[in-house]
């Protein structure tokens, strides 16, 4: 495995864009799922996907588009659909989940349309499906790169304000923090994780990335720091184990990737559960 990773470089991108993804698609579940908002990875992800789709119908028909990588469209649509959501949580102020499968529906729809006028799947689109991580090019790890770096530090310098907005987001309103900036740049930010993830672990898994580390670690951890720190570190776990094994096995790394997730969600489980017992 170790001279695979000096041998090949789609290897060498894969490996350094998991490191980077196990950090900040857990980073930003943490903040999701304490704000009960755990379906919205399901919904951005099928808005990128739509965006994919259209990128790629779009390239059926243009030899300059066709040079553009998919996944900026995909940003472009995941970010839009980030800003439907925010407006629908406004127009719905009592009933603000009704956003989330709202736009989860007219992402399904938008990519359905889009399939069925590119005439269906083809090979690139099962890719981003699913994950490839032969897909991974130098410029995708450094887009990856770019949106770690802003992640981590728009999280450091305005980790008090999320703090407050995902506990209790009126109070925190009242106290004078921004709420609707903060809460527009936050959402703006998962879309463009979610976006650049689903190359590792696709679109349709991408959002378990971002929950099931953070339904371990809020088990075990004693405080919503250790928490972060727990959920990055399965993270890591789940991201880095399952492209071994996806190596070895000849296997699908994103199906693995979200496989021991769960496999770690359940050791957790069952380890509180003996620890209870004990005590």
């Amino acid at each position: 495995m170790i001279q695979a990773l000096w041998k090949f470089e789609f290897l060498q991108n894969a490996f350094m864009a998991g490191v980077l993804i196990g950090v900040i698609a857990p980073l930003l579940g943490v903040f999701i799922v304490v704000r009960r908002q755990a379906l919205i990875a399901d919904a951005l992800s099928h808005i990128t996907l739509a965006g994919i789709a259209a990128s790629l119908l779009i390239g059926k028909y243009s030899t300059f588009w066709q040079g553009i990588n998919p996944v900026y469209m995909g940003m472009a649509f995941s970010a839009a659909g980030s800003l439907f959501i925010e407006q629908l949580r406004k127009v719905y102020k009592h009933f603000e989940e009704l956003a989330i499968p709202i736009t989860l529906s007219g992402g399904i729809g938008l990519g359905v349309v889009f399939l069925s006028l590119a005439d269906g799947f083809n090979s690139d689109l099962f890719n981003y499906l699913f994950g490839s991580v032969i897909a991974i090019s130098r410029t995708d790890l450094m887009a990856v790169a770019v949106i770690t770096v802003v992640v981590l530090l728009v999280v450091t310098l305005l980790y008090k304000e999320l703090f407050f907005l995902s506990f209790d987001e009126e109070h925190a309103v009242v106290s004078g923090i921004r709420g609707k900036s903060i809460q527009f740049i936050f959402i703006l930010l998962v879309a463009f994780v979610i976006a650049v993830s689903m190359q590792i672990v696709g679109v349709l898994l991408v959002s378990a990335l971002m929950t099931l580390p953070v339904a371990a670690s809020i088990r075990i951890a004693k405080g919503f720091k250790q928490t972060i720190g727990f959920s990055i570190l399965f993270g890591e776990m789940a991201v880095l184990g399952g492209l071994v094994l996806a190596y070895y096995l000849d296997i699908a790394p994103g199906g693995t990737i979200v496989l021991l997730s769960a496999l770690i969600l359940v050791a957790v489980l069952l380890f509180k559960r003996l620890k209870q017992r004990k005590s």
